[in-house]
């Protein structure tokens, strides 16, 4: 690992910056605040000379625009700092919740999974159904690794008429996870601002990750059918030729769902931040089960992986999203949030419809032109007293991550319409393009579910 960060000091200011961020959030201690704020402008400026396209405009842009915004306020040292450190807690969790996902890689699981698939899901309406759902659950383990682990589970077998359904399928299944996983940047980001718990949000996003994929399925119902019915009328398969249904690998299934306990237990046992509990559990939840399971070799090709390859993959987006934290700490210091019921106030509709039907609108449109969903949400989540508009923390909370669900299944930039793009060839915006009227539904089912759970 030293011979890693000699080698990429970027790398190693990120390791830095999330080992003070968690010892800050323990000690509370003055002086680390500084070191915080001064390593997060420190890694911008390391890494964005290295970035390219779109990703270095948005962040040279919102450091710009967030820098004359505090200037032009005359703001002190502390409110600079405390502007650069809104996402620290992004950088934290990529550098721990990584971890979780190793075990879920044990070659035993992978095979039995493998198994499962090919005699289980035999329809393509439970193939497009089963793909989503597992992509779901793998995603609030692995993030965006959920994808190609699937995906070679998909096609072990050709599947003639199904590909353009399923890559759908692998996308919004993606999207499912990010409303609720304790582990992605989205939860981080939006439970730390709002301070709200995980375990309050949990019944309220399990339950509209319900919803996803019940519209998932009613927006490509009809293609469904009609290539099941095509693929009827080709081939009828032999009993003989059909392997016995082999069930859901139990071992994985004690894994993930334990995972999500020993996540539950420790934020009921410390009074501790979400993000705190998230990290302490990536660390030793998976090293444990892998000692347990004599997997350790899985474990260390785990580890080094993470540290060599899968975070350095990242490095764009923490600059983009620090970046994106310092242009909503900038904006925030101007009472930006203070406007906002102002101008609603002159729509004749409830605030909170108003607000809750804008914001999924704006967070989505924007996103369909490429501008990440981080960089509106964390100018609402810090920006926005949630009274102000009609909204609890928890619903503000869970407007927000609806929001961000939503608009990543039709991002030309989010990173599993690229890896998508890559697995299928095809070019990203028609891979994003088939998910439109799948957002659309979700961005009118959003504040409807919101309205009927208040």
């Amino acid at each position: 690992m030293l011979s890693t960060f000699r080698k990429a000091p970027d790398l190693a200011i990120i390791f830095a910056l999330a080992a003070i961020y968690i010892v800050t959030a323990l000690t509370h201690w003055d002086p680390l605040f500084w070191a915080t704020g001064g390593l997060v402008l420190l890694s911008i400026a390391v890494m964005t000379p290295k970035l390219r396209g779109m990703t270095l405009w948005l962040t040279v842009a919102f450091m710009v625009i967030g820098s004359l915004l505090l200037i032009t306020q005359r703001a002190d040292a502390r409110t600079w700092f405390d502007a650069a450190g809104v996402n620290a807690t992004i950088v934290t969790l990529f550098v721990f919740a990584p971890l979780f996902g190793i075990p879920v890689r044990i070659p035993a699981y992978i095979e039995a999974l493998r198994r499962f698939y090919e005699t289980s899901l035999r329809s393509g309406i439970l193939m497009f159904f089963g793909t989503q759902l597992l992509t779901m659950i793998m995603g609030v383990f692995i993030n965006v690794g959920s994808v190609p682990v699937v995906y070679n589970l998909a096609f072990v077998k050709p599947r003639p008429g199904l590909s353009p359904f399923l890559a759908n399928a692998l996308n919004r299944g993606f999207a499912g996870a990010i409303l609720w996983s304790p582990y992605f940047a989205a939860m981080a980001l939006i439970t730390s601002a709002l301070s709200v718990s995980w375990s309050a949000l949990l019944p309220y996003t399990l339950a509209l990750s319900a919803f996803t994929l019940l519209v998932s399925l009613a927006v490509d119902w009809r293609g469904l059918r009609a290539t099941e019915a095509r693929s009827e009328g080709k081939t009828v398969a032999r009993e003989d030729a059909i392997p016995p249904k082999a069930s859901f690998p139990a071992g994985l299934s004690m894994y993930l769902g334990s995972a999500i306990v020993a996540v539950l237990a420790l934020e009921r046992l410390f009074e501790l931040p979400m993000l705190l509990i998230t990290c302490m559990a990536a660390v030793l939840f998976p090293l444990g089960w892998c000692m347990a399971k004599n997997a350790m070799a899985t474990y260390r090709q785990g580890l080094a992986n993470h540290v060599t390859v899968t975070l350095p993959a990242l490095k764009k987006e923490i600059a983009l999203f620090l970046a994106a934290g310092f242009f909503s700490g900038s904006i925030g210091s101007t009472g930006f949030g203070e406007s906002i019921p102002k101008l609603l106030d002159r729509i004749p509709l409830p605030i909170d419809v108003t607000f809750s039907a804008l914001t999924v609108i704006l967070i989505v449109a924007t996103s369909m032109i490429a501008l990440h969903p981080i960089v509106l949400v964390t100018v609402l989540a810090n920006g926005i007293d949630p009274a102000s508009v009609g909204l609890t923390p928890v619903l503000l909370a869970v407007l927000l991550l609806g929001s961000w669900g939503a608009s990543n299944s039709v991002s030309p930039a989010s990173a599993v319409n690229n890896l998508l793009a890559g697995l299928f060839k095809k070019p990203v915006f028609e891979l994003a393009r088939a998910n439109y009227k799948f957002a659309l539904c979700m961005a009118i089912v959003l504040p409807l579910y919101l309205l009927a759970v208040k």
